[in-house]
């Protein structure tokens, strides 16, 4: 990875004044530390604030260079407000998510992870369970057969906080190899799976400074599914 250390040049300069103007907003009074800020290539759109011996170290992701300069306000007040345990202001908050979900930088983010990022994807075929053949099922009950099957994966580890995800920058449904298991229902992992495939049909969605991630649009297709109630009482035991 490359990066980039502001520190000298006259954009640096003014990246630094931005940083120590939102210290003293949120700490006024209080001797500013020295600051280290960076750009750089993150595989995302990832932002990082750590405080090493009284000294800031501040990455940003290079995705910002050329960002407004609202924008570069407000993710200062963001990462200096949680490393000092600060309230975050909403309209810097909102500011950000704005900018950052735009359709350029959610593009160029794409992109990135894309080029940089490592996938590691397992076999769709499991110890019990067969992905693909789920996918393909589910495909001719619910879409009529017409959704291209992304790439289906195991996730690496048996993770109880993820139990699916769906990613766009390398067309993949991840799934939790804790549904890998002769006890769990088969209703239930078409479910996950289910949910998985509806983001591929409802892309999330800027609504304002917010994304949407499930629309209702989608919480309507998730409802037609026939065990719905069924899974959710199965998943909360899990």
């Amino acid at each position: 990875m490359t990066h980039s250390c502001y520190s000298d040049s006259t954009v640096g300069e003014g990246l630094l004044e931005i940083f120590q103007e939102s210290y003293l907003e949120l700490r006024p009074g209080t001797s500013i530390p020295e600051l280290k800020i960076e750009f750089f290539a993150f595989a995302n759109l990832n932002n990082t604030i750590r405080l090493r011996n009284g000294r800031l170290l501040v990455r940003l992701s290079d995705l910002l260079e050329g960002a407004p300069e609202a924008v570069l306000r407000a993710i200062s007040h963001i990462l200096l407000a949680k490393i000092y345990g600060k309230p975050i202001d909403r309209g810097n908050a909102a500011r950000y998510r704005k900018y950052v979900g735009s359709h350029e930088i959610v593009r160029k983010a794409h992109l990135v992870r894309q080029a940089r990022g490592r996938k590691r994807l397992r076999s769709p075929r499991g110890h019990f369970y067969d992905l693909d053949g789920i996918f393909e099922e589910l495909n001719f009950r619910f879409f009529h057969g017409l959704m291209a099957r992304p790439r289906m994966s195991w996730s690496q580890t048996r993770t109880r906080r993820i139990l699916g995800h769906y990613d766009p920058a390398h067309n993949a449904i991840i799934i939790s190899r804790i549904f890998d298991h002769p006890a769990i229902p088969r209703y239930v992992l078409e479910y996950i799976v289910y949910h998985e495939m509806l983001h591929l049909k409802h892309p999330v969605r800027l609504r304002g400074s917010r994304r949407c991630v499930h629309s209702k649009e989608f919480q309507a297709d998730e409802r037609l599914f026939p065990r719905v109630a069924d899974a959710n009482v199965f998943l909360q035991r899990l």
